[in-house]
């Protein structure tokens, strides 16, 4: 298919939307282990699993800081490469690749100075306590030094995905998976060296990703190249690219905001046995979250190469095709989680308190995951289009609006106030997705409008 450099705009768009969405969906199902694979591990550590985990677990805000960062630069650039793509100016395109890829850079080398300078102040910060902070500076101090593979990684496969080689990418991704899932037990077990294991593990295999996609970005099969040429910054380049970007930013950063006010309350009500718990449901809600932004990546390069195509008929059939999937997707998994929780729990802990909390925390906590796929499906279709207003406002809605003043409302109103953080996230959801849907209906018609006239 790819032979064909207009197959974006030429071929069946149900089957196009399946070939190019199971790489990705695969793709972030394993990049997902990069995570994960790390607390499952860890909650397995005889003596210190539970401590360990919880302090992994405070890590994470800062890790989506990161992810953030990557997506800042790749949310919005890769979007406007795959317009230009279809108005046929590759040169356009080139030229984003090359900006955004020395963006990646600076940033990169900022957050390491920062991380590695007051990583314990904000792990402190953001919710560890006397018991778990040494858990978490040792997992971060480690970390820190493999944000450039993190950001590179991440950043530079968006460009992969969005020229339609979502194969490549689901591969550069699957060699990372793999290093990492191999090196852990090596590291955590083998070397008896803990959470630095882990931490050790998981940049040695974003830094082998790294080579796997800058090498292709710079060889022959790409139609995009890395040319030093385009990597001087232009600020009417990268601008526009930052701010497509700032909706998928304002959405990741806020998950690290958001967890902070999860783990500090959680931390008041119910001790480190609720922030260990959150730790578990946030990897189920990623469970959730990331096929549906495989498949919603996978729609991406179709939705915004005929938009710039202005070809109104197939952008609308990709996201009627792409609603339909999403919605359909989130609906199974809630009720898997609605009826058989304890089995997504066990996943990541043997402790037999935190499973019972944990098992049913998680019914109430992804109440709301049933609808979430038409957040999904609308908010990358803003995105994809190049409406960066748009994106943004339903990003900040979801989460500044509704999720953290909630969380320390409901837990006021409730006999128990920790069930009542976790209520917090689904009623925010229900919201937030009636809010989207109405904004989208309205926006949507306009942006078709605009390129049938």
């Amino acid at each position: 298919m790819q032979d064909n450099k207009n197959f974006l705009g030429t071929a069946p768009i149900g089957k196009l939307l399946l070939k190019l969405s199971i790489p990705t969906v695969i793709a972030q199902l394993i990049n997902m282990l990069y995570n994960i694979v790390d607390r499952i591990y860890i909650g397995h550590i005889p003596g210190e699993g539970s401590l360990a985990l919880t302090g992994v677990g405070v890590c994470m805000p800062i890790i989506m800081i990161i992810s953030a960062f990557a997506a800042l630069v790749s949310s919005g650039g890769a979007p406007r490469a795959s317009i230009y793509m279809g108005k046929q100016e590759e040169e356009s395109a080139e030229k984003i690749l090359g900006n955004c890829f020395s963006l990646q850079i600076i940033i990169s080398l900022i957050l390491t100075a920062v991380l590695l300078i007051w990583s314990k102040d904000l792990l402190l910060a953001f919710g560890a306590s006397e018991n778990t902070i040494g858990y978490a500076t040792d997992y971060m101090q480690i970390y820190a030094f493999g944000t450039l593979f993190v950001q590179l990684t991440l950043g530079m496969n968006s460009f992969i995905t969005a020229q339609g080689f979502t194969t490549v990418s689901m591969v550069s991704v699957v060699i990372g998976a793999v290093c990492n899932i191999t090196l852990d037990p090596v590291f955590i077990f083998g070397f008896h060296m803990g959470v630095k294991g882990a931490a050790l593990a998981t940049i040695l295999s974003q830094g082998i990703s790294m080579i796997w996609v800058v090498l292709f970005l710079c060889g022959s099969k790409t139609q995009l190249h890395l040319r030093t040429k385009y990597m001087r910054l232009e600020s009417k380049v990268i601008l526009p690219c930052v701010a497509l970007g700032l909706a998928a930013f304002i959405m990741q950063a806020s998950e690290s905001i958001v967890s902070v006010c999860f783990n500090s309350s959680l931390l008041r009500y119910g001790g480190d046995i609720a922030v260990g718990a959150m730790t578990i449901l946030t990897s189920v809600m990623q469970f959730a979250m990331l096929p549906l932004q495989g498949i919603a990546q996978g729609a991406q390069p179709i939705s915004s190469y005929n938009y710039g195509a202005k070809n109104a008929d197939r952008v609308k059939k990709t996201f009627r095709l792409l609603v339909i999937t999403c919605f359909v997707y989130s609906t199974l998994l809630w009720t898997a989680v609605e009826l058989i929780p304890k089995a997504f729990v066990i996943i990541f802990t043997s402790d037999a308190d935190l499973i019972t909390f944990s098992a049913s925390m998680l019914r109430i906590y992804l109440g709301g995951l049933c609808l979430f796929g038409i957040q999904v499906a609308c908010q990358m279709t803003f995105t994809s289009l190049g409406k960066a207003v748009n994106s943004i406002v339903v990003a900040v809605v979801r989460k500044f609006v509704l999720l953290i003043p909630l969380i320390y409302i409901v837990p006021h109103i409730v006999s128990d106030p920790t069930t009542g953080v976790y209520m917090a996230e689904p009623i925010a959801d229900v919201i937030a997705v009636t809010f989207t849907s109405v904004l989208f209906a309205v926006q949507f018609k306009k942006a078709l409008a605009e390129i049938q006239s």
